[in-house]
């Protein structure tokens, strides 16, 4: 077991060097994700990491395709309430409130660090997760053959990192660090992974279209397609992700797509993604998501880029985006 995770991580250490010696925006992204703290301006830290993922120039005054509207909204659509909405522990009460407690994944317990953790309360399966940002998950499948001491390392190293510094998603910047244990659950649609996603894109109190990802705890094993509200495919992907062959439609997909609705309809944003859980027929609440991708969503062709901005429409600019707030 030890020798599998060294020889995964030295691979992946190898693909890192040898995509930053041949790509030299790579390297200079993993440079900046680094010193990103000390950029003070929140708009020059946009457009930076806007240009070093996307390889082009971010236009603030005039956005048009979907990734530079994202990136306009984290600048200048600054609600306290989003704060809440990321955090993994609080967003559970607002699901709840919007949604009802049968879509709610159960939760075992929050802490404030690794050593709080009780691991003889928990049962024998579970899945450990940090609250402020989206990596830091570690999935327990067996008491008996859990790595606490790995667990330990990728959960404390999740916990010091704050996500706000890299991309300015502002929702994240003042989530509490802590950890949640949840109810582990399968839907046995995949042999990789644990559970399949359902993400809903949602404008301005509509829902439009959702994606599908499964098996991603690795990227190797990783696949995402896009399709309407019928289960349809649509014609265009991620270039950064494998497509699903073959997607097997939800019998619930119409209870989603009604749930979704009705919460879109409450909430009224502008954009927001809803993402859920189907598991034996039974919908569960995943997490509210501002910002796909940190918008920066490779969407291929390109031009669907700009007819998803399209259905994006701006609100009065509330924050002056210069200086970090």
């Amino acid at each position: 077991m030890v020798e599998t995770v060294v020889s995964r991580i030295k691979y992946d250490m190898d693909k890192r060097i040898i995509k930053a010696l041949t790509n030299p925006r790579f390297a200079c992204q993993k440079l900046f994700n680094k010193f990103s703290l000390y950029i003070k301006d929140d708009e020059m830290a946009v457009k930076i990491n806007y240009w070093l993922t996307m390889g082009k120039k971010l236009d603030l005054e005039h956005p048009r395709s979907f990734n530079e509207k994202l990136q306009w909204l984290k600048l200048y659509c600054r609600q306290p309430e989003f704060t809440a909405m990321v955090d993994k522990a609080e967003a559970k009460d607002i699901a709840r409130r919007l949604m009802g407690d049968e879509y709610i994944v159960p939760t075992y317990g929050v802490w404030d660090s690794f050593f709080e953790i009780d691991f003889d309360k928990l049962p024998n399966q579970f899945v450990l997760k940090c609250t402020h940002n989206s990596g830091g998950t570690v999935i327990c499948r067996d008491k008996s053959t859990f790595d606490k001491a790995k667990a330990r390392k990728i959960l404390n190293h999740c916990l010091g990192k704050n996500p706000y510094w890299a991309t300015r998603e502002y929702p994240y910047k003042n989530v509490k660090p802590r950890i949640i244990a949840e109810k582990f659950m399968s839907d046995g649609r995949t042999e990789v992974s644990g559970l399949t996603d359902y993400k809903f894109f949602c404008f301005s109190g509509g829902v439009k279209f959702l994606y599908v990802s499964q098996g991603m705890e690795h990227h190797e094993t990783a696949s995402i397609s896009f399709f309407d509200l019928n289960g349809k495919r649509l014609p265009f992907k991620r270039s950064d992700y494998k497509a699903i062959e073959h997607f097997e439609k939800p019998s619930c997909l119409d209870e989603m797509v009604g749930l979704v609705k009705r919460v879109a309809k409450q909430l009224n944003l502008p954009f927001i993604r809803i993402d859920l859980y189907e598991v034996h027929g039974h919908i569960y609440f995943s997490e509210f998501t501002f910002f796909p991708c940190s918008g920066c969503l490779p969407f291929e062709p390109a031009e669907w880029d700009y007819t998803i901005g399209n259905w994006l429409k701006l609100p009065e600019k509330q924050n002056n985006g210069q200086k970090n707030n």
